[in-house]
This record gives C-alpha cells, structure tokens and sequence, in this order.
C-alpha cells in the first residue's frame, strides 16, 4: 500500500531524481521509491554484514546495463524486476527493524 507524504528536497536531491526519472522514463515518485528502496537495502548490508540481500550494487548495475542495451526485450521482465527489488528492500528493513526494535510489530 502507498502513502502520501509531503517531502521536503534540497535542489541536488530533485535534480538527481528527476534525472533518473527522465532517463529511465519513470515518474518521479517511482523514481524516489526505487531509490529509496537501493539505498534501505545497501544500508542494511553495510551495517549487519551477515544480512546477505539476494540483490546488491552489481546485480542491479549489471539489470540496469542490460535494460538499457535493448528496453523493448527486457522490458518484459522489469516490472518482475522492479517487485522483486521491492521484495528485497521489505526483508531488509524488516531485518533491521527487528534488530533495532524486537518490540514494534512488523507491517
């Protein structure tokens, strides 16, 4: 389920997201939530290196490359891609969360 929520960016913050979304031909919200989702998922492997994502840096580097080579053949494949990439950033910060707050009740 999404959210609303209103978010405050510095100038840099909007012009690399808006870029992603111009290039990729995404909107800018799907654009900030694929961002935000690499990033849950790079921060958690960083601080609890025993938390192995099946996705990391090269992985998605080597998907975006590919896509990027030919769109109209991969583009089959990239809302699987996109959900699966979803998937991995909800372990990964239901990881954490358990770690840091065994208490709170997870989604």
């Amino acid at each position: 389920m999404l959210k609303r929520y209103q978010v405050l960016l510095a100038d840099w913050q909007e012009d690399y997201i808006k870029l992603h979304a111009q290039q990729y031909d995404w909107s800018f919200s799907e654009s900030l939530r694929l961002i935000v989702s690499v990033e849950i998922i790079n921060w958690v492997a960083a601080r609890y290196p025993q938390y192995k994502p099946k996705l990391n840096d090269k992985i998605l580097v080597a998907r975006l490359k590919k896509w990027l080579k030919s769109p109209k053949a991969f583009e089959e494949s990239f809302h699987k891609q996109i959900s699966e990439l979803y998937f991995e950033a909800r372990k990964a910060a239901e990881f954490i969360l358990s770690k840091e707050n065994p208490k709170r009740k997870l989604f």
